[in-house]
């Protein structure tokens, strides 16, 4: 499709398809065999983690699918999704962040991992409380309501990774609607 030119750090795909894995063992080639030639082509040759893949064809379009598949079509299903893969942020070197830090600290860093994920899309700490924090997706080429609800998951993974006793995240605006921006507002304690 034109104007899908997006990529993605292979991380992303790969979280996603150990996701499907892990949660429909059994009908995990029946997920592949949905998508379009291009996204089954990808995930078939295999995903590696620090290539640059196609943002819709690895991602957007077969979580999309993974929702109709597994969820009836309920987008809630990415979220679900993103709250699993936060525990990939507890391998490798950011392991020692979520031993030693604060939701305060992880957040802060998490425009430069944002960035890392999407090459192209920028994200910035709008406010950082104690307690609060206001995310900000400021420039996305091409933003997606399901990428939105894959982001509020991950990031109230971390909250519950940090062991933060009450957790919530709301996406209070959205690019992929019309707003200049995409607004998760996490709160904890």
């Amino acid at each position: 499709m034109s104007g899908q030119r997006m990529m993605i750090k292979g991380t992303g795909p790969m979280e996603l398809e150990a996701f499907i894995r892990k949660q429909f063992p059994e009908r995990h080639k029946e997920w592949l065999d949905m998508l379009s030639p291009s996204a089954r082509k990808a995930f078939s040759g295999g995903i590696l983690a620090f290539e640059l893949y196609p943002l819709y064809d690895t991602l957007i379009e077969p979580a999309q699918k993974m929702c109709d598949l597994f969820y009836h079509g309920d987008i809630q299903g990415a979220w679900i999704a993103g709250r699993h893969n936060s525990q990939y942020a507890l391998k490798g070197f950011f392991k020692i962040f979520f031993r030693f830090g604060s939701p305060q600290f992880i957040i802060d860093r998490a425009a430069k991992v944002f960035s890392s994920y999407y090459p192209e899309g920028r994200l910035r700490v709008a406010e950082s409380s104690s307690g609060r924090c206001v995310l900000q997706i400021f420039e996305f080429p091409e933003p997606y309501l399901i990428l939105d609800h894959i982001i509020a998951g991950w990031l109230e993974g971390v909250l519950e990774l940090l062991e933060r006793k009450t957790r919530r995240v709301e996406i209070t605006r959205f690019m992929a609607k019309g707003d200049p921006v995409t607004e998760f507002v996490a709160t904890w304690t």
